[in-house]
Formats: structure tokens, sequence, C-alpha cells
């Protein structure tokens, strides 16, 4: 009598486990990136270079007055700046929140269109902080205007995933303003967003922080992802 074979479930039968870290490779690039720009400031460079870097690197508002020549430096620290950070508290909290909002964000517009995302939303943090700041001296550093327009974009979709490929992206075509200012669950988030940027950025408080929060910059990155997502958008151009 012949002995039984042994049951090898089909792949449509076996349980399909999600890896932990799904994260999409531009956005693995950027966390390795600052990780190991303020790694190579704080442990390789001197106090002396760091000081060059972050005066060519930064945004200073300052640069812009008239008063001094505007080098190379002042056209690409607009975009640098995203890239540097404060301290190892400040760069953490930045790239858990860039791995939550990018990822979804990073597979629903592919990696050329998410890093242009990147950057524009950067340069418009960095325009708005020198709307308001004109003549500031003290330079702006980190990735929050750019992913507070992550935030922004997340919005427009109002938070939906969809995980059916297997890798989660944001689910849908982006709201149009009629039913975002429907939606409940958007405006609140609106209105919290909005709220606790203006209160940590005016009373100058977080906790493990003692430098001032960029609040305008942030503003700034979620109106221009908020407002602009669809620019970036693969297809044909739909109404805002």
């Amino acid at each position: 009598m012949s002995q039984p074979e042994p049951y090898m479930p089909t792949q449509p039968a076996m349980q399909r486990r999600e890896p932990m870290f799904n994260l999409p490779g531009i956005v693995i690039a950027l966390l390795v990136l600052c990780t190991g720009i303020h790694v190579l400031r704080t442990y390789v460079l001197t106090a002396e270079q760091d000081f060059e870097l972050i005066i060519r690197a930064a945004f200073v508002p300052i640069r812009y007055s008239g008063d001094y020549v505007l080098d190379v430096y002042a056209f690409s620290s607009p975009f640098t700046y995203a890239l540097l950070h404060g301290s190892f508290a400040h760069l953490a909290v930045n790239m858990v929140w860039m791995a939550a909002f990018g990822a979804p964000l990073a597979n629903r517009l592919g990696a050329v269109r998410f890093a242009i995302f990147f950057a524009v939303t950067s340069l418009a943090a960095a325009f708005f902080f020198y709307a308001i700041h004109p003549l500031g001296q003290n330079p702006l550093v980190g990735a929050s205007g750019a992913i507070s327009g992550m935030m922004g974009a997340a919005a427009r979709f109002a938070f939906r995933i969809d995980r059916s490929s297997g890798k989660g992206a944001f689910a849908g075509d982006p709201l149009p303003m009629g039913e975002i200012v429907r939606s409940r669950s958007v405006v609140t988030f609106l209105a919290v967003w909005m709220v606790i940027n203006l209160v940590t950025g005016l009373a100058g408080f977080v906790p493990g922080e003692e430098s001032q929060i960029a609040w305008e910059a942030h503003i700034g990155g979620f109106l221009a992802g908020f407002f602009g997502l669809r620019l970036f958008e693969a297809g044909p151009r739909r109404r805002f």
C-alpha cells in the first residue's frame, strides 16, 4: 500500500505575510542620506568644518537681502537644508514621520515624482519661512517642511490606503476641495495639525529640543503638498 503524499498548500492558500519594513527605495535613500549626513557632522567633522557646512547648506534668509553675493549656495541651500538636522532627536522624529507618510506617497507617485515632490515642498517651505523672516539670520534646517507636504498630500486622500499590491499606497483620486470641507476626519486633522504647529512654534516648546520650531516652514510645505499634489500625479490632469 503506497504512502499518502504530504499535503503542500498552493500559493493562494498560503497566508501572505507582509514584511515588517516595506519602504520604497527612494524613502530608504532619503532616510540613509539624512542619517548619514548627521552622523558625519556629529562624529567626523570638526566644529569649524560643521559651521562651514551649515553656512553653505542651510537656508539663511538674510543671504538674499542684497548685502551678500548670491553664490551657488544661495540657489542650492533652499533644497539642501532639508537634509540637515539640529540634533539626533530632531532627526529621529523627522525620519519616523517620513517613513509613515512618505512610503504610501512614494508608492503612489513613483521614485522620480516623489523626489521632485520632496524638492518642491522643501523649496515652498523655505520660501514661506523667508516671506515671514526676510532678514532672519538663524539657519533653517530639517526635512519637516517636505514631510509636512507629505501630510498635506495624505489629507487630500483622506488617509485612504490600498494594500492590494502588497505595498501600501494612497488609494483613489485626491479629494476635490468640496469633498474635503465635508469630510469631518480631514477637517479635524487640518485643524489639529494647524493648532499644534502654531502652538509649538510660537511657544517654542518641544520636549528634548532647544532650537526654535520653524512652524512657518511646516505651513509652507503643507500648503504646497495639499494644493499642488495633482501636479505630481501621473495621467491626465484633473481639477484641483
